[in-house]
């Protein structure tokens, strides 16, 4: 006892300040240490009323000494004991035995701590988060999380009643990393970070950064989730390229996982990952689709954001199940042959305290400047893309969602909002960059790092990029972005203008149908009818539509083929092949009664029907990113609103397409072809089956008289606001 007391008064200050929760290094005093020519064993217990050193059989050691009233113990150790555990026993006589997590060594090694401090460890979260060890032979969980301006970084759960003084962990300052491995908690633990800032003021409490589970509100705890799926989707997996293939057809089913269809039987909830994998996937497979994209995914404070507000960038939302249901949901879209795009966001993040807003007391993810740092129109905090430590947690995330979870793509959103560093500013509200233009820099060369490691690890992607910002989807070597694929908003933004008009008045808005062919083959281009075209009133695409019901219904059709025949991947958000009347809720299911009504039902043949149209027609999809692949035959016919072209396959074979944007039948209306050959109709959107009045065509025939400076054409009946597409007759 001597000792112990003797040791207490020589280190009185330190062992003072861990009770009071204010020493920044305890495993400089805690667990094993020597003292003078003796060994002591210093333990923190404030909940216990009398510690006991025991050996690994429960064999008693010796009691330990309480020598502050706050919780601190201490005892001598014999000299040839090296391990040892802690009876603890509390106020009301009940007991415990754990294993003192002061007196295990740092589990990260020194090229760990290189890597990160460096910024360039592309599975960073293997090291940092909640991860399940087994150290020196004991179970436990290692916590690992970046907050250099810290002066005190504690991780609390129940484990320790919540208590920031009890699991003080391990900071290694060359990088700002602070670790601890807690022995004895396990799988589905519940924790939070409690930080102190720079001068000693406690923040608010925050979660895991590298969090892969999170708790719902109002909790918002991370989770400690121990992976224990079973993939079987390798075939897929072994299919993926480094090179994507740009002559695939690509049609994308973009979804609202929480709004897409409702349990009605079940009080109106949303579906699981688990349910998804069943519906959704059967769904996606039936009407024909070759890619499922979701709206972000990650782990988000607030439903109304629809996950464009991330806090959780390593988790799947908790919503509808566990990381390891959601690893279900694509592996069952895998075994469908349907590629998984997921939404990703690392161009902002949320304000919310428990987030990434001033994590350690300063701008450590985001900003200092708010010129630079934050979002006034969205309420946001923008990503420090100048910092390594960021860079790499961006990418880490992005590659975590590629390796672990197998999605096949990213689609980056709000990507111009990344590129200028004016993007929705006025006047002295944003910083120029070092050469006074608005471009941002560091930004540019984190999408090309982002792009280039996406590929490399076999999967492709999107930006949504609404501005002529040059080489989006060119490769890095060429001075590109290096994205695979870019959103076409310009072609959206015009398309749906014209559709707007009524018939009449098209004509002299005709260029709105044809400029988007001026720059059609400048980027891969994705033709994208996504969910922002039918929020915040704007309506649905049927609303759009001019005229009275028939016709809103047909230039719909129209609308949708033309899409598909036009050079370009193609997205269409749920909700537009059922021909939703009303604008999209996230609250709410899908209007799935509508397919009671005929017109309705018609709608949703037609993208059926679309989409094998496509995906069995080379011409359609295989020289989408080249002039080659397509060709006007008459684009200036404004009074009749018509529009007819060519596509191309590469092995020299082409179909014909035509639009006609006016409530009038064309009968004996003639187009020149390039050659002799009869032709048959694959699709005409004026089909009795789709709700259309029967124009149609069963055999046409071409004759020598030329047209449209070709040497041959055909004639045929074009029906009232309609879509054709002809293919030479077998």
């Amino acid at each position: 006892m001597r000792i112990a007391t003797a040791d207490f008064e020589r280190n009185r200050d330190q062992l003072e300040a861990i009770v009071a929760g204010q020493h920044d290094n305890p495993f400089a005093l805690l667990g094993p240490h020597k003292a003078g020519s003796a060994r002591v064993v210093r333990t923190f217990q404030p909940q216990a009323k009398q510690v006991e050193l025991v050996d690994g059989e429960g064999n008693s050691i010796k009691m330990m000494r309480r020598v502050d009233p706050g919780g601190v113990f201490i005892a001598s150790m014999p000299a040839r004991r090296r391990r040892y555990r802690l009876k603890l026993m509390y106020q009301d006589g009940q007991t415990e035995t754990i294993e003192d997590c002061y007196r295990f060594p740092s589990t990260l090694g020194e090229f760990d701590l290189y890597l990160l401090g460096e910024g360039s460890d592309k599975k960073i979260y293997t090291k940092l988060g909640a991860h399940l060890r087994k150290v020196a032979g004991v179970d436990g969980v290692r916590f690992a999380v970046w907050a250099p301006n810290a002066s005190r970084v504690s991780v609390i759960g129940d484990f320790n009643d919540w208590d920031g003084r009890c699991h003080v962990m391990r900071s290694h300052p060359a990088n700002g990393i602070w670790e601890i491995f807690v022995p004895g908690i396990g799988n589905r633990a519940k924790y939070k970070y409690e930080l102190l800032d720079r001068d000693g003021h406690l923040l608010p409490l925050k979660t895991d950064p590298y969090g892969s589970f999170h708790e719902p509100p109002p909790g918002n705890a991370s989770v400690v989730f121990d992976a224990g799926y079973d993939w079987g989707d390798a075939d897929w997996m072994n299919g993926r390229n480094v090179e994507p293939n740009l002559a695939k057809p690509v049609c994308i089913y973009e979804v609202h996982l929480a709004s897409w269809r409702h349990k009605a039987d079940d009080r109106d909830r949303v579906m699981t990952y688990r349910e998804l994998a069943v519906d959704l996937v059967n769904y996606v497979s039936e009407m024909g689709f070759t890619h499922i994209e979701f709206l972000p995914v990650s782990e988000h404070p607030f439903d109304g954001s629809w996950g464009y507000q991330p806090i959780g960038m390593f988790s799947p939302t908790q919503r509808f199940g566990n990381p390891d249901d959601f690893r279900f949901l694509v592996d069952r879209f895998h075994a469908a042959g349907i590629g998984v795009i997921v939404d990703w966001v690392p161009a902002h993040f949320p304000r919310d305290e428990h987030g990434l807003a001033r994590f350690d007391g300063t701008a450590l993810y985001e900003h200092e400047d708010p010129r630079k740092g934050a979002h006034a129109d969205w309420g946001t905090l923008i990503f420090n893309f100048g910092r390594r430590e960021v860079i790499n947690y961006l990418i880490g995330s992005a590659l975590y969602w590629v390796d672990e979870f197998h999605v096949d793509a990213i689609r980056v959103d709000a990507v111009a909002s990344m590129l200028y560093l004016d993007y929705s500013r006025k006047d002295g509200e944003w910083l120029p960059n070092e050469f006074g233009g608005n471009e941002n820099f560091e930004a540019v060369e984190f999408l090309k790092r982002l792009n280039t490691e996406i590929h490399a690890h076999g999967a492709t992607s999107f930006a949504e990029e609404s501005t002529a910002w040059p080489g989006v989807s060119r490769p890095v070597d060429s001075g590109g972005l290096g994205f695979t694929y870019k959103w076409n908003m310009g072609w959206m933004n015009d398309t749906l203008s014209y559709m707007r008009e009524d018939p009449v008045h098209r004509k002299h808005h005709h260029g709105k149908m044809t400029f988007g062919l001026v720059y059609a083959f400048s980027e891969n281009f994705v033709l994208p009818l996504s969910h922002d075209e039918v929020v915040h009133g704007k309506g649905s695409l049927l609303g759009r539509m001019p005229g009275d019901d028939w016709q809103q219904f047909a230039n719909l059709r129209a609308y949708l083929a033309s899409m598909y025949a036009h050079p370009g991947k193609k997205l269409l958000f749920m909700g537009s092949e059922l021909a939703q009347r009303n604008e999209w809720n996230h609250d709410q299911s899908l209007d799935w009664h509508l397919l009671e009504h005929a017109p309705h039902r018609g709608m949703q043949t037609l993208v059926r029907d679309l989409n094998a149209v496509y995906k069995s027609t080379p011409a359609l999809f295989e020289i989408d990113f080249s002039e080659d692949g397509f060709e006007w035959i008459d684009w200036s016919d404004n009074d009749s609103s018509v529009l007819s072209w060519l596509r191309r396959d590469r092995n020299g074979g082409y179909i014909i397409c035509l639009s006609n944007f006016t409530p009038v039948t064309r009968p004996d209306f003639r187009i020149g072809v390039p050659d002799k050959r009869n032709f048959e109709e694959i699709l005409n959107t004026d089909d009795l089956r789709y709700g259309g009045s029967g124009v149609v065509n069963h055999s046409l025939v071409t004759d020598d008289a030329g047209h449209h400076g070709r040497p041959c054409s055909v004639s045929l009946h074009l029906p009232p606001l309609a879509t054709l597409i002809l293919k030479a007759a077998t």
